[in-house]
């Protein structure tokens, strides 16, 4: 079973980020000996697109193991203790970009980087953003969950000052295209310096909002 896989175990070193494991496509069999693994190198672990029945499996044989059915995501072991940091806003349009976002949420708090969940705030109903938008432009980073047109993303991108990270979700009818309509809208935004990542991909955003975060120094311990 190790031949089939190979943790990488610098590459926090490396880059600052964990190895997560991608759940999706793996027997439960194969994620229960990465698991067991990591815990031979004392790591925790965390999992995305892990799905109930493959949780269950893995469940009754590893302890302990944080599961979150809306994101898909589990945490094996201990997440990193929360750090002294600005907390990162996480925009979603609406209640459907949940599971994205929830994903970009657990990513964020397995690293201990603190964040601020932002909910159903979408353009659709304007004053909704607006009740809310001096508390987001008050965040370094700023990841915007949105699927249909992807109007958020430009309406945030004009308006906050910090990083923005467009995360398209597959939320919507016909030609949303599961996604495609909201990832093309977010590279065609004309709000300047907006970075995208892939559709549906929470960790991704999370991981690049991790990047960013790094290069702003931590608040001074006060003595």
């Amino acid at each position: 079973m190790t031949e089939e896989f190979k943790l990488d175990l610098q590459r926090a070193d490396r880059i600052g980020l964990d190895e997560a494991v991608f759940c999706e496509g793996k027997t439960a069999d194969q994620i229960s000996a990465i698991i067991d693994e990591a815990k031979a190198h004392a790591r925790s672990l965390l999992l995305t697109r892990l799905d109930a029945t493959k949780f269950a499996a893995l469940a009754a044989r590893h302890r302990p193991i944080d599961f979150d059915p809306l994101s898909r995501t589990a945490i094996f072991g201990q997440a990193h203790p929360s750090r002294q940091r600005a907390p990162v806003a996480l925009v979603m349009a609406g209640t459907s970009d949940l599971p994205v976002g929830r994903e970009a949420a657990r990513t964020l708090a397995f690293a201990g980087q603190p964040y601020r969940e932002f909910t159903d705030i979408g353009v659709a109903g304007l004053w909704r953003l607006l009740e809310r938008i001096e508390e987001i432009k008050a965040a370094p980073v700023v990841i915007v969950a949105a699927g249909m047109d992807a109007a958020l993303v430009s309406v945030v991108g004009g308006l906050v000052g910090g990083a923005v990270i467009a995360l398209p979700t597959s939320v919507g009818y016909g030609v949303a295209k599961g996604g495609e309509t909201a990832l093309h809208a977010s590279l065609a935004s004309c709000a300047p310096g907006i970075a995208v990542v892939n559709i549906d991909n929470g960790y991704g955003a999370a991981c690049a909002a991790l990047r960013i975060m790094r290069t702003i120094p931590s608040p001074a311990k006060k003595s």
